[in-house]
């Protein structure tokens, strides 16, 4: 019984089904889900969800398309990246690895027809360096990670900073041996006025018996000098050190505060609204909770009336704004991920003033940001 079963569709499913991989033609990518079977898969695109899903990406199919050829590219060029470096490999190797895990993009899903076709793209957008050959295509990745640019750049600058600090080095040696052969010369001017004046008596012979003592007294109190203005020249630069790095650190969260926004918002647990109008009236207008959010800008939520649980894009939702005194989350610019307290509301502006709750920032009081930069909390 056993070998008799070994060729039986049922066997052959379990074997597929134990190695990741199943047939493409029975693999929804809208709703990322893969069926065993051709019955599965009929039976899946009647389902609701299916049909939920295919209203809303008629509203925009290009968008979804983008999305997925977004997604495919960078895992594409990730795997490129990570796995084979800056070697020259044949796009097929790359390619058959990347499809073998089991949660990748497929490619029928993007812009591109065949894996040629994303090979030239590649080449033409200066991601790789391509090249036909007689067994098939050849990709190299080129480098351009802002990540390795910048660990680069700190290279650069960490040589040329020791390339300043080797100078100044040599610089200040060559003025000791300038300062010390000056002092030698004084020195011996010195000795030869002594033995200028040695015929002239008892006094001559007082002074220049007080000539080293002087001298040395002299070097003594310079030598203090000098000791006390080193002192006080490395206090001020430590002063100086200090207060550039405080200026440094407001600078940054100043940019932080400015630059740190995404195109993308959702956030687990906070509450948001349903505003297109494709699922009907029965959740239009209505709150629901975000209860998981996936790549970014999609998000898994939970209707609050009715328990419902649905897929949506974030184009499809809006922040919700509480009353004063509620609790709420930041979901973009430099406060990201701090929960906090809304304080008041600006409807002229519709901008709030909140209080950050958690975080280093904890008691900062936060003037002038955005409705749709926060929401409320579940």
């Amino acid at each position: 019984m056993g070998k008799s079963d070994f060729l039986t569709p049922k066997a052959i499913a379990n074997r597929i089904k134990s190695k990741g991989l199943q047939k493409l033609r029975w693999y929804c990518q809208m709703c990322q889900k893969q069926c065993r079977d051709e019955n599965g898969f009929k039976c899946h695109c009647m389902s609701e969800s299916h049909q939920r899903q295919l209203l809303l990406a008629s509203e925009n199919p290009q968008q979804f398309m983008d999305y997925f050829s977004e997604e495919f590219r960078n895992d594409f060029l990730e795997l490129l990246r990570r796995r084979f470096g800056t070697k020259r490999v044949h796009n097929n190797i790359v390619y058959n690895e990347y499809i073998s895990h089991r949660e990748h993009i497929h490619m029928n899903a993007t812009q591109w027809e065949t894996l040629t076709d994303f090979t030239k793209w590649l080449g033409r957008e200066g991601l790789c360096k391509v090249d036909e050959t007689p067994k098939g295509w050849y990709i190299q990745y080129i480098d351009r990670d802002p990540e390795t640019i910048r660990r680069q750049l700190e290279l650069e600058k960490k040589k040329k900073q020791d390339l300043d600090d080797e100078e100044k080095t040599a610089k200040f040696i060559e003025e000791q041996v300038r300062r010390g052969l000056e002092g030698k010369e004084q020195v011996v001017t010195f000795n030869l006025s002594k033995g200028a004046c040695s015929s002239s008596g008892a006094t001559s012979s007082k002074s220049s018996t007080l000539g080293p003592s002087a001298l040395k007294t002299i070097g003594s109190s310079a030598s203090v000098k000098r000791k006390e203005s080193s002192q006080s020249s490395t206090q001020s630069k430590e002063k100086k050190k200090k207060k550039s790095a405080l200026d440094e650190i407001m600078e940054i969260e100043e940019e932080k505060k400015r630059t740190a926004r995404t195109d993308y918002w959702l956030q687990p647990e906070i509450i948001v609204k349903i505003i297109t109008k494709k699922l009907g009236e029965k959740y239009h207008k209505k709150k629901a909770i975000v209860k998981e959010v996936i790549d970014k800008y999609t998000a898994v939520v939970k209707m609050i009336d009715s328990g419902d649980k649905l897929k949506l894009d974030q184009t499809h939702l809006e922040t919700v704004i509480p009353a004063p005194g509620k609790r709420i989350l930041v979901l973009n610019g430099g406060y990201r991920g701090n929960e906090g307290t809304l304080e008041s509301i600006n409807e002229k502006t519709f901008s709030a003033t909140i209080v950050i709750e958690t975080g280093p920032l904890k008691g900062r009081r936060v003037e002038g940001i955005q409705y749709e930069d926060i929401s409320k909390l579940a």
